[in-house]
């Protein structure tokens, strides 16, 4: 899979680093109405596994920030029910949002996925893949981590990552 890094100048101090989106083929997850309303706490597994991996590599740990998690559970709902693609649109607004609310952003960077099955599966596939894998690395301070299904049980994932 071609991997393209997207960098987007949202003001003199921000800059942003997005991965292409990674789509998992050949997965059809189910998920029970049960397990749908797990995908909250799916968040907190994929920090605690992002973090094992950061600090592995000798990394701070990532803390998780309420606007920023407010801005990545919207954009994976909207992808889950396609009013937005399956892709990093909008992602200089969610930018420019948390920014303001943060008083200044210096870098950013958003990983998205969908077909995932698990915290475990999408943070592995992530680190799969060298973009993804840059954005975990990355000098960052801060996260939000969103998770929805779509009607078909279908996750998706959004990971935003900013250093202020």
């Amino acid at each position: 899979m071609k991997h393209i890094v997207s960098l987007a100048l949202l003001s003199c101090l921000v800059f942003g680093v997005s991965a292409n989106p990674l789509k998992v083929p050949g997965k059809k997850p189910y998920v029970t109405a049960a397990a749908s309303t797990a995908t909250a706490s799916m968040a907190d597994d994929i920090l605690k596994l992002i973090n094992d991996y950061r600090r592995k590599k000798g990394l701070g740990a990532l803390s998780m920030n309420a606007t920023m998690n407010a801005e990545a559970q919207k954009h994976s709902e909207n992808m889950a029910s396609h009013r937005t693609a399956f892709s990093h649109n909008g992602f200089q607004g969610r930018i420019k949002r948390i920014s303001s609310s943060l008083n200044g952003v210096s870098y950013s960077a958003e990983n998205v996925a969908m077909g995932s099955t698990s915290a475990k599966q999408v943070v592995q596939e992530w680190l799969s893949s060298p973009m993804h894998k840059k954005n975990i690395e990355g000098p960052y301070t801060l996260t939000g981590i969103g998770v929805a299904a779509d009607k078909k049980g279908a996750l998706y994932f959004t990971q935003i990552f900013v250093s202020n």
